[in-house]
């Protein structure tokens, strides 16, 4: 039996985060699938086009707050609104260290709430720590079950 790829949907406008953050998920040393876009309403696009065609939703999404066209909480916001996507856990992987911006996240039902570290090091140390748990700690709901 084939198993498929654990798909990430990193959702990042700054190119060297996102270059960080699909390196850091490439050394996690499981099989993943990064699919990657720079702004929110390409995020919302892909989601439903995943959905409206019974493709792959992601297993995971990274998302950043502060996006161009749509930014990331309004992205949040849909996600978990919407039935066909809500169960997708979605990481907030954001510079922001606003009180106000880690509260109104998981009042939206953010899974939970990384703040970047300005150290490239680091960041790869917290993107692949991120890989880690969501993948070989915790349970997620299998494609079929979403």
């Amino acid at each position: 039996m084939l198993i498929s790829p654990i798909q990430v949907l990193l959702v990042e406008d700054n190119p060297g985060d996102a270059r960080l953050a699909r390196e850091a998920l490439r050394d996690c040393k499981l099989k993943l699938e990064t699919i990657e876009v720079h702004d929110g309403e390409a995020a919302m696009n892909f989601l439903h086009q995943q959905s409206g065609v019974g493709g792959h939703l992601p297993d995971l999404m990274l998302l950043d707050l502060n996006l161009p066209k749509k930014d990331g909480r309004e992205v949040l916001c849909e996600v978990k609104g919407d039935p066909q996507l809500s169960q997708i856990p979605i990481v907030i992987l954001t510079s922001s260290k606003a009180d106000e911006d880690i509260l109104q996240t998981y009042q939206m039902h953010a899974n939970c709430y990384i703040c970047k570290p300005i150290d490239l090091e680091q960041m790869q140390k917290v993107v692949k720590q991120i890989g880690d748990f969501w993948f070989t700690i915790v349970k997620l709901p299998s494609s079929a079950e979403r």
